[in-house]
This record gives C-alpha cells, sequence and structure tokens, in this order.
C-alpha cells in the first residue's frame, strides 16, 4: 500500500521521512536556538512567552506538562510557580534539544523531570494534567490533529492546553514579513548558527501551518471547550487556549 504524504516545509515528502528531517534541523541549530529566537525576533518571543505564561496561569502544587520544550523557557516559569508540591516536565522529541534545556535549568538551580518523546503518542496517563503547553512545536509535528487529540487526553477535566505558534500574520504586513522570512532569515542562520536551510525550513513551515481559525477549530475537533486565540505582533503569532470539559 502506497504511504502517505506529508509536507516539510514547501517540499511533499512521506511521511515517515518527516520526524527525521524535523529532527535533522533541530539537531542542527540546539546550540544557538535561543540566540537566534532573540535575533529574528527581536527579543519578542520572550514577550509572547510571558504571554502564554500569564494565561496558563498556573497555580502551587499543579501538574504542566510543556511538550516540545525545547531550552526550557517555559517549564523554568511553571516551576516557579507550581512549587515544590507541583510536577512540571519538561518534553521535546528532540534529544539535542532536551539536552540544552535541561543543562540550562540545572544551571539556574532548578532540576525537572525531562523525556524525550512524541507529542502524537504522549507516554502520560489519560487525565493527568492540570496544564499543557507547546509553543513554536505544533507545526513541525506530522499529524497534529493526532497531537492535539493526544494533549487532550492527558489533561484533567478543567485543564487547559494552550498552542503558542507562528501565525498568519496581518495582510497589510505580509509582503514585508515574507521578504524578512525568505531573504534575511536565512542570511542570519547562516551567518550565527551556520545553517540557512533550517532556517529556510523554518520560514516554509510558518506557511503551512493553518491559519488562527482554522487552528481554533481543530481544538475544538479534539475535545476542547471554550476555545478562543489571542493575535501577538498583528498575527505573527498566536496563542490558542482550550478546556476540556469532561
Amino acid at each position: 500500500m502506497a504511504e502517505d504524504n506529508t509536507h516539510f516545509g514547501y517540499q511533499t515528502i512521506a511521511e515517515s521521512q518527516k520526524a527525521a528531517k524535523v529532527a535533522q534541523v533541530f539537531h542542527s541549530v540546539a546550540s544557538r536556538y535561543d540566540v537566534m529566537n532573540d535575533l529574528m525576533s527581536a527579543g519578542l518571543h520572550r514577550v509572547w512567552k510571558a504571554f502564554t505564561i500569564s494565561r496558563a496561569a498556573v497555580r502551587p502544587g499543579m501538574k504542566v506538562l510543556d511538550i516540545a520544550g525545547g531550552t526550557g523557557d517555559l517549564a523554568r516559569a511553571f516551576a516557579k510557580q507550581a512549587g515544590s508540591q507541583g510536577e512540571v516536565w519538561l518534553t521535546d522529541i528532540n534529544d539535542s534539544m532536551l539536552r540544552v534545556g535541561r543543562d540550562r535549568l540545572i544551571d539556574d538551580g532548578v532540576v525537572l523531570p525531562c523525556a524525550v518523546c512524541d507529542g502524537e503518542h504522549l507516554p502520560f496517563a489519560s487525565n493527568y494534567f492540570d496544564r499543557v503547553t507547546v509553543a513554536f512545536g505544533l507545526r513541525n509535528m506530522t499529524h497534529k490533529d493526532r497531537a492535539l487529540a493526544e494533549m487532550t487526553r492527558v489533561l484533567k477535566p478543567g485543564g487547559k492546553l494552550l498552542v503558542l505558534e507562528f501565525s498568519k500574520i496581518a495582510a497589510p504586513l505580509a509582503p514585508v514579513y515574507d521578504w524578512y522570512s525568505f531573504k534575511v532569515l536565512p542570511w542570519l542562520g547562516q551567518k550565527v548558527a551556520g545553517d540557512a536551510d533550517s532556517y529556510r525550513y523554518l520560514a516554509e513551515s510558518i506557511r503551512m501551518h493553518p491559519d488562527q481559525e482554522t487552528l481554533k477549530a481543530m481544538l475544538g475537533e479534539a475535545g476542547l471547550s471554550r476555545v478562543q486565540f489571542f493575535n501577538l505582533s498583528a498575527g505573527l503569532t498566536a496563542l490558542h487556549e482550550g478546556v476540556k470539559l469532561g
């Protein structure tokens, strides 16, 4: 039987190839990931993450799962809020990114459980977490609907999923954004991280990701209620959230 295809940026590839290709991107950029984030967003990624943290409203004793948590920005904040009675997991499918995140947390005196795991097949019990977050990771997943269903499964009733992701920017800004994405970003990636191709993929993957309304509908189809989104920086990114009611 013929294998299904999917997208890797603008390329059409076999589904079985995507995870390895995405993994190679992040193996390549892991050591310079935070530096590049600051440069390519002019530091705005910190503002977007701070807004996500505020909307998560983690309280002492909560259980939190951060998926595709990379270098640990969200997990660090959640650990402080959840306190010693809480439980915060930092996970990523890419071991290079996870090692960078774990080491930086340890350097800051924060010791958390860390696990390499696939967002489409989460190794956690159902109805376990109060909050599940994924920041800039959903667009790299092959089956986004399957991943959202898994995130919903591990949430407790009353728990909240938060998805921070690049989205569809306001139309008047699109020409400038396209120029920056396809001209400046690969050049910056080459200069700083020694890798233009990975940042070209980043620009392409953003264009292939569902827009705000489509992703909102997908959260509803995954079984979440009270789904809403917040456009950040004119839609350059958007924070989607939904609550599991039953």
